[in-house]
């Protein structure tokens, strides 16, 4: 019996240590959550000749920046754009100061549940009369209450559990390596700012997205900006590369997207002088997430996927590289 007992503590001794072992070797690990292979290692071998100073390819620290968008690259973008859902959710709750809306296109569709024939046009009418209207301090605290408690139709979860596991260890390893990290989005900068510092610890002066338009006045003697219904800048495609010229004033050494809307972004990036790193994220997983990309009406991903394969640039296979999708 004693002998059953020391070969137990011994067994059990043995276990132990395996386990710390294996949380050591995940604590060391920034990148835990990628699965080892070619977008890994670009990813890690990249940095390491970035930063290294007796590397060909060093970059001194304030040169190192890296840009993402958000929808579809740090965050899911199905069945339609987060942002949408929350404009969607606005309108509803607006709807009783509006009796109009009843019989007014395309707001009756919307109330009545029937988004499926919405066009781009339908779509910015509603943009409009949900994100307009009000102070930018009151539409912050719209964003933040919404972002607080709604759920995504499809997964239950709130959309600040869909958030990318895997792009937040990137974002926390570049940043440990002396890269500043900046969002350039589609997305309204107004809406991410109201949230995106408390998930991936980027502060709202690092946000870069469509804007719009802002009138100034005093209000019972307060200096008030009042958003008013017309878009400045739809930060899409090309329109990126330019905000990120004008905003951030430096060419990125390192780009992250998920579709068409980011080739600009990606190709500028690659274009620049030393070592680059233009990457997409191809959404490839149906049973965790999503799977799309040419014909998606959603983070379409077609000359994107022809220019990556083309030009040798690293893609995230999110079905082969990532261990898990969510935090």
């Amino acid at each position: 019996m004693r002998i059953i007992r020391l070969y137990r503590n011994w067994m059990l001794l043995l276990v132990s240590m395996l386990l710390v072992g294996q949380a050591y070797a995940a604590q060391s690990d920034p990148l835990a959550s990628w699965n080892d292979g070619k977008a890994k290692a670009a990813i890690t071998q990249f940095v390491q000749q970035v930063t290294d100073k007796n590397s060909q390819y060093f970059v001194p620290e304030a040169e190192r920046i890296a840009t993402f968008d958000n929808d579809g690259t740090l965050w899911s973008e199905q069945p339609m754009y987060f942002q949408v859902l929350f404009a969607l959710d606005r309108l509803k709750t607006l709807a009783p100061s509006h009796p109009e809306w009843k019989t007014e296109e395309p707001f009756a569709s919307v109330l009545k549940g029937d988004v499926s024939k919405l066009h781009t046009e339908d779509l910015v009418k509603v943009i409009y009369a949900t994100h307009s209207g009000m102070s930018t301090d009151e539409f912050d605290a719209i964003v933040k209450d919404w972002i607080a408690t709604a759920k995504h139709p499809t997964t239950g979860k709130k959309y600040t559990e869909m958030v990318f596991q895997p792009m937040l260890e990137l974002l926390d390893y570049l940043r440990a390596n002396g890269f500043k990290t900046f969002i350039v989005s589609g997305g309204g900068t107004g809406f991410m700012r109201a949230w995106v510092e408390g998930v991936y610890h980027i502060p709202p002066e690092q946000v870069v997205g469509s804007t719009f338009e802002t009138e100034f006045s005093l209000v019972d003697g307060k200096p008030t900006l009042k958003r008013m219904p017309n878009f400045l800048v739809n930060d899409d495609k090309e329109m990126k590369v330019q905000e990120i010229y004008e905003r951030i004033g430096r060419r990125p050494i390192a780009a992250f997207g998920n579709s068409d809307g980011d080739l600009a972004m990606l190709q500028w990036t690659a274009a620049g002088d030393g070592l680059r790193l233009p990457m997409y994220i191809h959404h490839t997983d149906d049973k965790r997430e999503w799977k799309y990309d040419r014909d998606s009406h959603i983070g379409q991903l077609n000359k994107g996927l022809d220019e990556a394969t083309s030009k040798g640039w690293p893609m995230v296979d999110m079905k082969a590289d990532w261990k898990r999708i969510y935090p």
